[in-house]
């Protein structure tokens, strides 16, 4: 699902990258590329963050919640993702009482940080370049506007 703002600013940074991240193959190639930097863990958030907002039941939010702090946002995070102090404080100081939507913000601001820094050198890469000749083979149309 696509994180969309408020902002047409941020909007914007996500326009084209939204559009790759909805396709299996686009997001296949996005997350090989991330690998190949050493920078997959800001995918990797992304993706338990829409995870967890299609989870219903309590419990599993709880559990899934617990699971995204303690692996993405803890201080001494396994893969912590680069979130300012002040949201990660705030995600600390409300996480006692877990939402599906506990991470929102952390997420909007990963989102715009890989659309920003790594999407563009994303669509310089091999990745790209075997994944549209991928899609070129499939007769499908091209997804990405830019």
């Amino acid at each position: 699902m696509p994180v969309k703002s408020s902002s047409s600013d941020e909007t914007d940074c996500y326009e084209s990258m939204d559009k790759l991240l909805v396709t299996k193959d686009g997001l296949a190639a996005f997350s090989a590329f991330l690998k190949s930097e050493f920078s997959d863990e800001n995918l990797e958030f992304w993706l338990a963050c829409e995870d967890l907002k299609n989870t219903k039941t309590n419990p599993e939010i709880v559990s899934k919640v617990n699971k995204i702090y303690c692996e993405f946002i803890h201080t001494e995070a396994p893969r912590q993702i680069n979130i300012d102090h002040k949201t990660r404080d705030m995600i600390s100081d409300t996480i006692s009482k877990p939402t599906s939507t506990s991470f929102d913000y952390a997420q909007k601001q990963i989102a715009c940080l890989m659309a920003k820094d790594s999407y563009p050198r994303f669509l310089r890469s091999d990745n790209y370049k075997e994944l549209m000749k991928k899609q070129e083979k499939n007769g499908q149309k091209r997804w990405l506007s830019f």
